[in-house]
């Protein structure tokens, strides 16, 4: 296997790969932090989009192997740093579900929110991706009511990919407040995990801008 101590997170502050650094605070994994002004568009340097040429974070180096992909870096993560204990194995009967929600997020819950924002008709239940956007809500809360997780009494990375997606939205108005799902939230982001990064990244994104400012 790469060596998996030679892995390198490349990150803009406040964006998607701020939950990949809460993920691998999770994990205790060692890795190179890989820091990018995305207001001074230093995702969109060459050097970066021989990387990933959609110039996105978060991107994860290990060894030579480049991993892209918000949710699939965090099942790579998961399974790297398996005695981590928060991705289940293969053989384990949770496993089904946890890749379940963790692929929910990416191919229903943010296309029916992008489409909710822009006011944008999904078309035909029948050939959307996530059905309606109430029946998107309505599956993702129904999942939140066997337990204080996802897969019930046993936290894993789906809950933190889901906690932080739900501060965000909230935040923005992007989604509605129902009462399961900021139960839900406020339990997971009052993780060390989550209140470390939230702290880092308010710090690097009001240094980013203050470079920008005295650029000007």
């Amino acid at each position: 296997m790469t060596n998996e101590r030679n892995l390198t997170l490349f990150h803009c502050p406040q964006t998607r790969s701020s939950t990949t650094r809460i993920i691998l605070d999770e994990l205790g994994a060692p890795y190179d932090l890989h820091v990018m002004n995305l207001k001074a568009g230093e995702n969109r340097k060459p050097d970066y989009l021989k990387i990933n040429p959609l110039g996105k974070v978060p991107t994860i180096k290990h060894g030579e192997t480049i991993i892209t992909e918000q949710i699939a870096i965090g099942i790579y993560l998961g399974d790297l740093f398996a005695e981590a204990g928060l991705a289940p194995a293969i053989s384990d009967p949770d496993r089904g579900p946890y890749l379940r929600w963790m692929l929910f997020y990416a191919a229903c819950f943010e296309p029916a929110v992008v489409d909710k924002a822009q006011s944008r008709i999904p078309g035909p239940e029948a050939m959307s991706v996530y059905g309606s956007y109430e029946q998107m809500l309505d599956t993702l809360e129904m999942a939140l009511s066997h337990g204080p997780y996802l897969l019930g009494d046993r936290f894993s990375i789906a809950d933190i990919q889901w906690a932080s997606a739900f501060h965000w939205t909230m935040m923005f108005g992007l989604l509605p407040e129902r009462p399961a799902f900021v139960t839900y939230r406020d339990r997971i982001i009052a993780r060390p995990s989550f209140q470390h990064v939230f702290k880092e990244d308010q710090s690097l994104a009001e240094a980013h801008q203050a470079a920008l400012n005295a650029s000007e």
